[in-house]
Order: structure tokens, then sequence, then C-alpha cells
């Protein structure tokens, strides 16, 4: 029973591995689709059009200096 579930455990630590991204590919995995909101795209032209429309720019990240201490 413990042979069993060595083996098993075993052949789980040898399915996850780290994986070297080329710098190829990065651009796909960089994509906003890639993101788990799904509609990413669809939330950028939104963002986009409000910005203009309001005539401002930001407002939906962090707020804070660039000194680091916000």
């Amino acid at each position: 029973m413990r042979m069993s579930i060595l083996l098993a455990a075993l052949a789980l630590a040898g399915t996850a591995s780290c994986v070297t991204v080329r710098p190829q590919q990065r651009a796909v995995l960089a994509d906003p689709v890639m993101q788990f909101d799904g509609e990413s795209k669809a939330e950028a032209l939104r963002v986009h059009a409000i910005e203009n429309r309001e005539g401002a720019f930001g407002g939906t990240g962090v707020a804070g200096g660039g000194c680091g201490c916000n």
C-alpha cells in the first residue's frame, strides 16, 4: 500500500515542472486574452472610451506618487 502511494506521489511530482519560455512565445502569453478576467480586450476598449470621453487619463489604478511613499 505504501509503495503504491509512493509511486503515485513520484508520478505526480514528475508531471509538475517548470518550463522555459522562449522569447517568441512570451508575446502570446502576455496577450490580454490570457488573463483570468476573460474579457480583457473589451475592458481595455471600455476604459479607453471612458478616458477619452472624460478627457482624463487614469483613475483605474492604484493611487500614489512616484516616490514610493504611497
